[in-house]
C-alpha cells in the first residue's frame, strides 16, 4: 500500500510540474471530441429561444420540443435570468455554441483557482499549477462534461460564487456574487448559508439585497412573468422534470427510485433527511471551528444539492471543489478522504450516471423501478455523505509550518463580532500572521463583518 501511495504521489508531482501542458492537451482532446461528436446543447437552446418571450408575457408558455422521457423543455428560471439571456437571441447559433463552450471552460479554471485559494492551509506557490491540472481534468468529469454538452449555466454560476467569495475583499462583493447567482438560478442561494456560517453578516445582507433588487427589476420589466413565477411556478417541480429519473441525483430522487413515488410520506424519508442533515451539520461545525473556508463552502453546496427536490447530475459541478478539498485539504491523509476521493473519481470519470440514464430510457414504464438501476443510481448521494464524514473528521494539516500553533488562533476569529483591519498579534513563538490587506487574502478566513 505504501508503495502504491508513493508511486501515486510521484505521478501527481510529475503531472503538476507539467500542468500547463496537461491543460493544453486536455483542451485539444476536448475540441477534437466535440468536432467529431458535436453536442446538442438543449438547455442553451431554451435560454436562447425562450428569453425574448419575457417581454411579451409568454416566457413560461414557450417550450422546446425534444423527446422522451422529457418531451418538452420549458424555461424554469426566474424572469431576471431571461433578461440576462436576451443578448443570446441575437447571436448566430454556431457562434453562440462556441462562445458558450469557451466561457464555460474559462469558468472551470476560475472555479479551480478560487477553490484552491479558499483552501486553508493553502498549497502555497503550487496554486497555479494545481489549478491548471484540475482544470485539465474537469472536462472529463461527468457533471462538468454534461454541463458543457447541455450548454448549461452551472459552471458560470459556480465561477461567480467562488470568484466573489475568494477574490473580493469587500462584504458587498462577496454578498452580491451569491445574490446575483441565486437570481439566475435558485440553487446557488444555498451560498447564503456559507455567509451565515462564517458570520459574514454584512455579506449576507448584501446577498439578500442583491436578490431582492433583481426581483424588483425583473418585476418592473416583466410584471406578468414575475407574478406568475413567484406566485405559482417557483414551487412546481413537475415543470422541471421527473423526480424519479436517475438524472435526478438528489436524496429525494434516490429514495423515490428505491421506495416509490410516495416516499415523502414515509418515515424512512424523514429518517434519511435527518441523518443527512446531522452529518452535514457536523461537518459544517468542524470546518467552521477549523476556519476552513473551502470545507464550509463544499459542505453547504453539497447539502443544497442533496435536499433540493431535483438536482440533475450536471448540477453536481461542486464535485470539483469537493475533490480538491479531499485531495489537498487538511484531511487528505485520512483513509476516509481517500475513499471518498476515489469514489468521486470512479463515478465521474466512468460517466456512470449517463450509462444508467441510457439503461433507464430503455425501460418499459409504468412499473416499479428496477433495483439494479436504483442502487447504483444513488451514487452521488453516497459520495456527498462520505464527503461530509471526511470533512467532519478532517483535521489541520501537520505539514504546514506553524499550522498546529496557528489553528486555535485562527479558529478564535470566528467568534469575534467586530475587529480592526489587522489581525491580533500571533502567540508567542509563532510566526507573524499576514496583514488583512495583501496579495493573498485567501490564506486566512476573512474577518467577520460587524453585526
Amino acid at each position: 500500500m505504501k508503495g502504491i501511495l508513493a508511486r501515486s504521489r510521484g505521478i501527481g508531482e510529475w503531472l503538476t510540474a507539467r500542468a500547463g501542458w496537461c491543460l493544453a492537451g486536455s483542451l485539444a482532446l476536448y475540441v477534437l471530441t466535440v468536432a467529431t461528436h458535436p453536442p446538442h446543447p438543449l438547455d442553451l437552446r431554451v435560454y436562447r429561444e425562450a428569453s425574448p418571450h419575457v417581454l411579451s408575457g409568454g416566457l413560461y408558455d414557450y417550450v422546446v420540443r425534444t423527446g422522451p422521457p422529457i418531451p418538452e423543455l420549458p424555461f424554469t428560471y426566474p424572469p431576471f435570468a431571461a433578461l440576462l439571456f436576451l443578448p443570446l437571441a441575437h447571436l448566430p447559433w454556431a457562434v453562440l455554441v462556441a462562445l458558450w463552450q469557451a466561457v464555460s471552460l474559462a469558468a472551470l479554471l476560475v472555479i479551480t483557482v478560487c477553490a484552491l485559494r479558499l483552501l486553508s492551509p493553502g498549497p502555497g506557490a503550487r496554486v497555479r499549477d494545481l489549478a491548471l491540472l484540475w482544470a485539465a481534468a474537469g472536462p472529463w468529469l461527468e457533471p462538468v462534461r454534461h454541463t458543457l454538452d447541455q450548454g448549461q449555466v452551472n459552471l458560470v454560476l459556480g465561477a461567480v460564487v467562488l470568484g466573489g467569495l475568494a477574490l473580493s475583499g469587500t462584504a458587498a462583493g462577496r454578498g452580491a456574487a451569491v445574490g446575483l447567482a441565486a437570481s439566475v438560478k435558485l440553487t446557488p442561494a444555498v451560498g447564503g448559508l456559507y455567509l451565515l456560517a462564517t458570520r459574514q453578516w454584512r455579506a449576507a445582507a448584501w446577498a439578500a439585497a442583491t436578490g431582492c433588487a433583481t426581483v424588483v427589476l425583473a418585476w418592473c420589466v416583466a410584471p406578468d412573468a414575475s407574478a406568475r413565477y413567484w406566485s405559482d411556478l417557483v414551487t412546481d417541480t413537475g415543470r422541471v422534470g421527473p423526480v424519479w429519473s436517475v438524472r435526478n441525483q438528489s436524496l429525494r430522487g434516490a429514495l423515490t427510485r428505491l421506495l416509490g413515488p410516495d416516499v415523502t410520506d414515509s418515515a424512512l424519508w424523514w429518517a434519511a433527511l435527518a441523518l443527512v442533515t446531522l452529518s452535514a451539520a457536523w461537518a459544517l461545525h468542524r470546518r467552521v471551528r477549523r476556519s476552513d473556508l473551502l470545507g464550509v463552502l463544499v459542505t453547504v453546496e453539497l447539502y443544497g444539492l442533496l435536499v433540493c427536490p431535483i438536482s440533475w447530475s450536471h448540477h453536481w459541478i461542486w464535485c470539483v471543489p469537493a475533490m480538491i478539498w479531499l485531495a489537498h485539504g487538511p484531511g487528505r491523509r485520512r483513509p476516509l478522504s481517500r475513499v471518498a476521493l476515489a469514489l468521486w473519481a470512479l463515478v465521474t470519470v466512468t460517466r456512470l450516471v449517463p450509462r444508467l440514464i441510457g439503461a433507464e430510457d430503455r425501460l418499459a414504464h409504468p412499473g416499479p423501478y428496477p433495483e439494479l438501476l436504483a442502487w447504483p443510481g444513488s451514487v452521488y448521494a453516497v459520495c456527498a455523505v462520505l464527503t461530509f464524514l471526511a470533512l467532519a473528521l478532517g483535521g489541520v494539516s501537520p505539514t504546514t509550518p506553524g499550522s498546529r500553533r496557528l489553528a486555535p488562533h485562527l479558529a478564535a476569529l470566528s467568534s469575534v463580532a467586530d475587529a480592526p483591519d489587522r489581525l491580533p498579534p500571533a502567540p508567542c513563538g509563532a510566526p507573524p500572521l499576514p496583514e488583512r490587506r495583501g496579495r493573498y487574502p485567501h490564506r486566512r478566513p476573512p474577518l467577520p463583518d460587524p453585526a
